[in-house]
């Protein structure tokens, strides 16, 4: 697939075709009407909602490691920092916007339930931010979610309901479920609490590195490389935030390059990255603020999970693994690059994948 370059230099101005037609400048923000029990605003979240957020989770969860290796240095040919997000209480980053929603909703809100759709790392997260604050909460997860994830998410005590081939049945089920015991609906992209967590990543990540010139996202929903995108235009505007996501489920990737919601197959076998559709809200953000997006195949990304298993002694699961993918398939890149270890919740043919090759 072709890939479009959007260079700093003619981003003021720019007006991306998502935003004019969600009308997100307009004095009342877009609504979006999938939840049931309360709007949800289409407004990205603002540099300040990122701040309260991190005042709200980093009671809970520390700081987590960005270190360098040599021998993966030498093997990218530049300095490679990686920010370790498998080092999470559930796994995966995603943990980050489950408490950071959380800290947002009303009593009246966590006393309804919460409900989701998810393959696994959401799931857990709203699972986990549900039990620290005395909710319930139901989790639809697809027939192809990972049964390690499944368990985990049931061990931390959410209700679980298995519905449908893919995400997209998935969240149906999800809403209708919401709709018909009153429960508190959280979409897993366009729910801007929860970018707000995600971009805590990037708040610590630049804080720790601020001479990066280059940061790998992997992308699945897009809400990770949208709140990188927010915290990048305060923090260090002249750094490139680098989209990854896999061929296999290209959504975001072809609705970033059409401008406009797309949907695509997902046959990908890395549950992290499994959408069929893109997101509005996150859409909206990396439209204009992705300075490239890379798209790797299910192969390469596994490579990079081997790469990171047997260089940087790190567990990766298939979509924590996508940005160094996504990093050792570009073609150039600045001295200085961090990568996003999003998740280590590997699956036991994973984890048997690493020793091959």
């Amino acid at each position: 697939m072709p890939r479009r370059r959007v260079t700093r230099g003619n981003l003021p101005g720019r007006r991306h075709p998502l935003w004019a037609a969600a009308d997100w400048t307009a004095g009342a923000p877009a609504i979006h009407t999938h939840r049931v029990t309360g709007p949800v605003s289409l407004t990205p979240p603002t540099f300040d909602d990122i701040q309260r957020a991190a005042d709200a989770i980093h009671h809970r969860l520390p700081v987590t490691p960005a270190w360098s290796y040599p021998a993966l240095d030498a093997l990218a040919g530049c300095e490679v920092v990686v920010k370790h997000e498998n080092t999470q209480p559930t796994g995966a980053f995603k943990v980050r916007g489950g408490l950071a929603l959380a800290a947002t909703l009303t009593p009246a809100h966590l006393a309804a339930g919460l409900v989701t759709a998810s393959t696994g790392n959401h799931a857990q997260s709203i699972a986990y931010a549900a039990r620290l604050h005395g909710a319930t909460a139901t989790i639809v997860v697809p027939e192809s979610a990972p049964e390690a994830k499944v368990a985990a998410v049931r061990l931390l005590g959410a209700n679980v309901v298995v519905h449908g081939p893919t995400m997209t049945e998935a969240v149906a089920k999800a809403q209708e479920l919401a709709g018909r015991d009153g429960m508190t609906y959280v979409d897993p992209g366009n729910t801007p609490a929860i970018i707000a967590g995600h971009a805590t990543v990037y708040l610590e990540l630049l804080t720790q590195r601020p001479d990066l010139e280059a940061i790998y996202v992997p992308i699945g929903s897009g809400s990770g490389a949208a709140g990188a995108c927010i915290v990048r235009d305060r923090l260090a505007p002249d750094c490139r935030i680098v989209g990854v996501q896999s061929n296999a489920a290209p959504a975001a990737y072809l609705s970033w390059r059409a401008g406009q919601i797309e949907t695509a197959p997902c046959l990908t076998r890395h549950s992290g990255l499994a959408t069929g559709r893109g997101f509005e809200l996150p859409q909206s953000v990396i439209g204009a603020g992705l300075a490239d997006f890379v798209i790797v195949d299910d192969a390469e990304i596994s490579d990079a999970a081997r790469v990171f298993a047997h260089v940087a002694h790190t567990l990766a699961e298939g979509a924590g693994a996508a940005a160094l993918a996504g990093l050792l398939k570009a073609t150039s890149h600045p001295d200085r690059v961090a990568v996003i270890c999003t998740g280590g919740n590997a699956s036991a043919d994973e984890i048997a994948d690493l020793a091959r090759g």
